[in-house]
């Protein structure tokens, strides 16, 4: 079976959702990760979908939270709690073996970050945890042949973070991650929606206006939703119709952000992969690749070709089963073993 046994799992801990992949049967989990836990005692209510339905709606006794902030671990214990619980609901309790476990960080995170990663999941169960980069993960699972000497880009929007990466012969060559991502699009509209409407929305109905209206490229026929909310004004509850046009103006400035990465990535690449990178395309990866637009908007402002990956969403979860499934083909460049200090050889 060589190194990973049938068991072994493939973790994309990401700041909004959780997908696990197990070898040999697929994405078997999807899960926000939202954690509901009683304040007092610490006991947890729900965990997931189901906790995710309490966030903004629960008593004073218990408090829904997103353990992972901006890509990385913000509440150690939460989340320890999580994998635990996802690893137990895929794995099982009566193992005789415990899992070898691959999770995908973002590019940009610190060794106390990665550290925190591996604690949280040999803590839940793990008997021994590799790291793997979500945008190389992202490519795999886009189905870029990374080890070609070959300049491939790709632009990972997740929750939490927006991973930018070269990537050629297998490992990254330039890489850069920022704190903008899905819950800063949420952040703008709340915001927009407070300037220009008087009008206090929460987190959740910004989310569902991104995802129902959300554009980053004007539509051919505008769509219109009622968006329910309490008048800052007034302090009564009120609806207004809001627009799709709106929602570009709302998320001009989370979307400079990844354009102006995107171009300072470019900025930095050496000509002959540049040269490479114009002929592929810009792959973009992640649910915020799934903004209406989105494509188009990178590309009229880098004059260069993009594109969606075929499953955004799990291209992360999906990559890193299939670096799961050929371990001697990706070890060397793409899994990065903490314990060792380098990278793993299989």
């Amino acid at each position: 079976m060589g190194l990973f046994e049938f068991n072994d799992v493939g973790i994309d801990l990401g700041t909004s959702s959780v997908l696990v992949y197990v070898q040999n049967k697929g994405i078997v989990l999807r899960e926000p990760s939202v954690v509901a836990v009683e304040k007092i005692t610490g006991h947890i209510y729900a965990v997931g979908e189901e906790a995710r339905r309490m966030l903004g709606r629960t008593p004073g006794n218990i408090i829904a939270i997103r353990p992972l902030r901006d890509g990385v671990i913000s509440n150690f214990d939460i989340t320890e709690r999580l994998l635990r619980h996802f690893l137990k609901k895929v794995v099982g309790t009566k193992i005789f073996f415990k899992p070898r476990v691959v999770v995908c960080v973002p590019s940009g995170v610190t060794e106390v970050e990665k550290r925190s990663v591996i604690d949280a999941t040999e803590e839940a169960g793990a008997r021994h945890t590799y790291l793997i980069e979500e945008p190389i993960a992202a490519a795999i699972g886009a189905g870029i042949d990374i080890s070609q000497p070959r300049g491939n880009m790709v632009v990972d929007i997740g929750g939490g973070t927006t991973d930018v990466a070269i990537i050629s012969l297998g490992g990254s060559v330039l890489s850069e991650s920022i704190k903008v991502a899905g819950d800063k699009f949420d952040e703008a509209i709340v915001r927009y929606m407070r300037k220009k409407h008087n009008l206090l929305i929460g987190e959740r109905t910004a989310e569902d206006m991104k995802i129902r209206i959300g554009s980053a490229y004007p539509r051919k026929e505008q769509l219109y939703i009622d968006v329910k909310g309490r008048n800052l004004i007034s302090g009564l509850p009120q609806a207004i119709t809001i627009g799709s046009n709106e929602m570009i103006d709302a998320l001009e400035e989370p979307l400079q952000n990844i354009l102006e990465t995107v171009r300072n990535l470019f900025e930095k690449t050496p000509p002959e992969l540049a040269s490479d990178i114009a002929e592929n395309g810009i792959c973009l990866t992640g649910g915020g690749a799934l903004l209406y637009g989105m494509d188009k908007f990178v590309a009229e402002h880098t004059k260069v070709p993009c594109y969606v990956a075929e499953d955004p969403i799990s291209c992360v979860a999906i990559g890193t089963g299939k670096v799961l499934d050929n371990i001697e083909k990706y070890s060397i460049s793409a899994i990065y073993d903490y314990k060792r200090g380098d990278y793993f050889e299989a």
